[in-house]
């Protein structure tokens, strides 16, 4: 599957900002989904994931309460809506396809399978 991630961008502290991720060439709703964040000079890391139907959504202790992850099986899509930003927040995000989790979310970096090129999030304080 490919991915393409958009929506990135500048915005103030206490500002919102919503990520989209379109998926194409295989079978959406076959991969687990989830996003990552690498800010400069530190590992990539997990932010938030959601099962193939969308019943099961995790997310990293850093931004839970402010970011929600969904998606949209009929438009080949995941969201992932960021609230209340943060300057620490600032990073490219990736999201990414895994196949291999079944009714669950994986949040472990190296088991997804495809990635996304990135979007820059940029939050000022």
């Amino acid at each position: 599957v490919q991915l393409q991630a958009s929506g990135g961008g500048l915005v103030q502290a206490g500002g919102s900002l919503r990520l989209s991720c379109a998926a194409s060439g295989r079978t959406f709703s076959n991969y687990a989904m989830g996003w990552f964040r690498q800010a400069p000079g530190k590992e990539r890391e997990f932010v938030a994931g959601i099962s193939r139907g969308g019943g099961n959504t995790d997310y990293a202790d850093s931004v839970k309460g402010r970011f929600t992850i969904s998606r949209g099986n009929a438009k080949n899509t995941v969201y992932l809506q960021m609230n209340s930003l943060k300057p620490e927040d600032t990073a490219v995000y990736y999201c990414a396809a895994d196949l291999g989790v079944v009714g669950g979310v994986t949040t472990s970096l190296s088991l997804y399978d495809n990635w996304g090129q990135g979007t820059q999030v940029t939050v000022s304080s």
